[in-house]
């Protein structure tokens, strides 16, 4: 999908990542898509964003939109003109935005489902909780700023855990059509992140046991970022007939 180069400020983002069994997750992609693996673990997680001054480029600040956002992800690799690449799969999107969900999939990439967010936030404290208006989206997330990460999570720095979720900055969304995604690049002008520890969260997707079987998913870690200038960058739509690509459990 051809659109201008959309600028604005990244307020607050906040990435809640869960690693998965491959297998589990291998069977929930569609194609071409296959899970990026990383320790042995598929990753998928929720993101959370609060955008600002969100406008075409060549447009002023103050004409820009304000709206908090929240998208299922998965990372992922796939195969292209001979060659892996890798990215994220977003199977929804939920916004405040009445203007984002009536113009998501027709003007700019990705549909995006009417939500009502909830926020309260200090410096230090953070609670998100996201109720779609179709009832598909239930989430909450509760946390703190830190200076580590868990003892729990299977990343062994922060630095390791940066460096994955940055290259997860193209995004292909899931449209109406099983075969066709709609690609979005997130360029932010410079990559910072810190730990944020979560005492809550809370997904009903996430915590569907039938999606996932006990023992399938857990909670790994939680990354914020703030205050980041960005850019997004339209990206042709990904179309595929084929089958999904056997998952390499040695990656």
């Amino acid at each position: 999908m051809k659109i201008p180069v959309i600028r604005g400020l990244i307020d607050r983002r906040i990435l809640v990542n869960y690693r998965v069994a491959p297998d589990i997750l291998a069977a929930l992609l569609p194609a071409p898509f296959r899970p990026k693996l990383h320790r042995g673990y598929g990753w998928v997680g929720i993101c959370l964003i609060r955008l600002r001054h969100v406008r075409p480029a060549f447009l002023p600040s103050w004409l820009g939109i304000a709206s908090e956002n929240a998208a299922h992800r998965t990372a992922v690799e796939w195969d292209e003109d001979g060659h892996v690449r890798e990215g994220v799969y977003v199977r929804r999107r939920d916004t405040s935005s009445r203007l984002n969900a009536l113009a998501g999939g027709r003007l700019f990439p990705g549909i995006h489902s009417h939500a009502k967010f909830t926020v309260d936030e200090t410096e230090k404290h953070l609670e998100v909780r996201v109720t779609s208006d179709d009832g598909a989206t239930r989430l909450s997330v509760v946390g703190d700023v830190a200076t580590e990460l868990p003892a729990t999570s299977v990343f062994g720095s922060l630095a390791e855990a940066s460096a994955f979720f940055q290259a997860g900055s193209l995004g292909y969304s899931a449209t109406p059509d099983p075969r066709t995604f709609q690609g979005l690049e997130l360029r932010c002008h410079r990559w910072q992140v810190e730990p944020l520890h979560v005492s809550s969260v809370e997904s009903n997707f996430f915590d569907d046991r039938g999606i996932f079987p006990p023992g399938s998913i857990e909670f790994d870690c939680a990354l914020l970022m703030r205050d980041i200038q960005h850019e997004w960058h339209g990206r042709a739509d990904l179309c595929c007939a084929g089958e999904t690509s056997p998952v390499k459990l040695g990656a």
